[in-house]
């Protein structure tokens, strides 16, 4: 019966002049209607981070292999300057049997000397290479897997020469020379 009279009181305690809604001012017409909120700025895509390494099957003229091996040439003999690591072209592929890359002298000449540097499956040929100075750049439509075709381009004629070294198994050789 207590808890009854208690929740009489506490009804009759709230009487209409106490209603929140009775406070509220209502809206007018001349009052401008409320702006809708922003939308939300559109989720930010960031593209998946791939943790592939990159493929050693393919040609890399900037593999660590060249400049180590460059580092190590015998200087240039007309110049007696070391050799730029930074190839003017190649195909050196790690995975080939046989795959260059041309160099020149490190020297501010006007024709600085060029050479091909030769590599077995990207491990630098250092002995039993025919000589391989004066190309300047690497026939991609004759070379093979196995087989490298190295130009040398003549300013005097404008005509190619193009000089063909395969991996017979154990080693270099010659084996075509057309131009």
């Amino acid at each position: 019966m207590v808890a009854a009279a208690a929740a009489i009181g506490v009804l009759t305690a709230c009487g209409s002049g106490d209603s929140t809604v009775a406070k509220t001012p209502e809206a007018t017409a001349s009052s401008p209607a409320p702006s809708p909120s922003p939308a939300p700025p559109p989720p930010v895509s960031v593209p998946p981070t791939t943790s592939e390494p990159a493929d050693p099957c393919a040609v890399n003229l900037a593999a660590p292999a060249i400049a180590q091996t460059v580092s190590e040439l015998p200087k240039d003999p007309r110049s007696q300057q070391g050799w730029n690591p930074e190839p003017i072209a190649g195909n050196y592929n790690e995975c080939a049997q046989l795959s260059a890359v041309i160099i020149k002298a490190n020297t501010n000449a006007d024709n600085p000397n060029t050479r091909a540097v030769l590599f077995h499956l990207g491990k630098f040929i250092p002995t039993g290479v025919p000589d391989t100075f004066g190309f300047n750049g690497v026939d991609s439509a004759q070379s093979t897997g196995d087989t490298v075709a190295l130009k040398y381009a003549s300013g005097i004629t404008g005509l190619d020469s193009v000089v063909k070294f395969r991996w017979n198994g154990i080693g270099v050789e010659l084996i075509g020379n057309t131009g």
